[in-house]
């Protein structure tokens, strides 16, 4: 769990509850750290430390707002402290779809939660799949679901004899609509391994 992140199973408090801020230096960045600034939340994608043959060193960081979904790109001094973003996380099955919502039952509670689709997590979902709601001030600001999943492939050119481990690729429509890129030698109707947080082909599933 990256920093900052409280525990699952501590209660859900109004207002992000009466814990003091925490914060945390630009030094000490991690990716998938929540940080907060300007009032929003953001998730660290990307940083990298430049120690300039002269002046003073810095992090570049590629940031995403999960409140609009818009990735900035922001300089932080080095040693610069920045607020650690006070979320929560749920954990919760995804059970159906109503409309535009996704439907998810809080395994603790058994209460259901909506949540308006997003393109981003509701392409890597398929019924019964086990994830994680992040909550921040109350309201849920993202879904995270497992680093891996399993999904099929309803439709892609036909596998060519001979391409195994090497060769080129195509690309292959999954259960959820997803669209990704496969080896050649991956048949429709198979079963594989997804890289949620890269979109990638991992492998084939285990029978």
């Amino acid at each position: 769990m990256p920093l900052g992140w409280p525990s699952p199973s501590r209660h859900l408090g109004q207002g992000g509850g009466t814990a003091l801020a925490a914060q945390v230096s630009s030094n000490d960045f991690k990716t998938g750290m929540t940080i907060e600034f300007d009032g929003s939340p953001y998730r660290v994608m990307e940083f990298l430390h430049v120690k300039p043959g002269k002046g003073a060193a810095f992090v570049r960081s590629k940031l995403k707002n999960y409140l609009t979904g818009n990735t900035t790109e922001r300089t932080w001094r080095a040693g610069e402290t920045v607020e650690i973003a006070q979320i929560e996380k749920k954990d919760t099955q995804f059970t159906y779809t109503d409309g535009t919502d996704f439907v998810f039952m809080d395994m603790s509670s058994y209460e259901e939660i909506r949540v308006q689709k997003d393109p981003t997590w509701a392409k890597y979902l398929t019924e019964g799949a086990s994830v994680s709601l992040v909550l921040w001030n109350g309201t849920v600001i993202s879904v995270d679901p497992p680093a891996t999943v399993e999904l099929q492939i309803v439709e892609t050119d036909p596998g060519v004899k001979g391409n195994t481990a090497q060769g080129g690729s195509k690309p292959a429509t999954l259960e959820t609509g997803a669209v990704i890129s496969v080896p050649l030698f991956v048949q429709s109707g198979e079963r594989i391994n997804v890289d949620t947080q890269s979109g990638t082909y991992v492998g084939r599933a285990s029978s």
